[in-house]
């Protein structure tokens, strides 16, 4: 009896610390938590809630993602947020979604078609929301819809690691992509054209061209064309 009880409040823990580690990661996301602010635990279970345990394991695991660090005082603070730091993380998407998109272009099947051409069309969908009012709800919906495309580009890989570092980079873009949401320096239109490029070489099995139309897109997270 004493292991059943064991088991649920266990489960019961890790679905406390899934919902502190989403609420977290948002808030990191949209600036609520600021670069380089330090991350006290009494102050985050003022704000979130849980205990002393489970907020520090939310915070191992953002640590593990790369959007918190440990500090030499074994506290933690927000990563840090600079213009360097944007390209380093781009610079190794790119890297991993070219060499994961080539493997899915080459072994994925029919299915695989299908999820990439479903998840582009609720980018698109998402994106005309976006376009008109760009409220946080909205917002959150246009970039998970963003992290929907890229992971459907990527899921026929055949490489669970592959698939889990380019989850890892994509949470920690995510507040540079929602940074230039938020300051209007996003080119809806060429991002359009863009995605489109992707999704035609998809389904032509075109692998440099899908490949070339991935990092353009990318790369377009660097810019502030409007």
């Amino acid at each position: 009896m004493g292991k059943l009880i064991l088991r649920r409040d266990a489960k019961e823990d890790e679905t406390v610390i899934a919902m502190l580690a989403a609420s977290l990661r948002r808030d990191i996301s949209f600036g609520v938590l600021l670069p380089d602010q330090k991350l006290k635990i009494q102050y985050l279970r003022s704000l979130y809630g849980g205990s002393n345990h489970s907020m520090r394991e939310t915070l191992r695991i953002l640590s593990s993602e790369g959007l918190v660090e440990a500090t030499s005082q074994r506290g933690f603070r927000v990563t840090s947020a600079t213009e360097e730091d944007v390209r380093d993380i781009l610079m190794v998407r790119s890297e991993i979604e070219k060499l994961a998109l080539g493997l899915a272009v080459d072994d994925g099947d029919i299915a695989w078609e299908g999820r990439v051409i479903a998840a582009h069309h609720a980018l698109r969908k998402a994106e005309d929301r976006v376009i008109q009012d760009a409220d946080d709800l909205t917002a959150l919906e246009w970039d998970e819809a963003c992290r929907g495309f890229s992971h459907a580009l990527i899921d026929a890989c055949g490489s669970p690691r592959l698939i889990d570092l380019q989850r890892k980079l994509f949470n920690q873009s995510r507040r540079f992509r929602l940074a230039l949401l938020r300051e209007r320096r996003l080119n809806f239109e060429l991002r359009r054209v863009g995605q489109q490029r992707i999704v035609d070489a998809v389904l032509a099995r075109d692998r440099e061209a899908a490949i070339s139309a991935l990092l353009d897109d990318i790369k377009s997270e660097l810019k502030s064309d409007t």
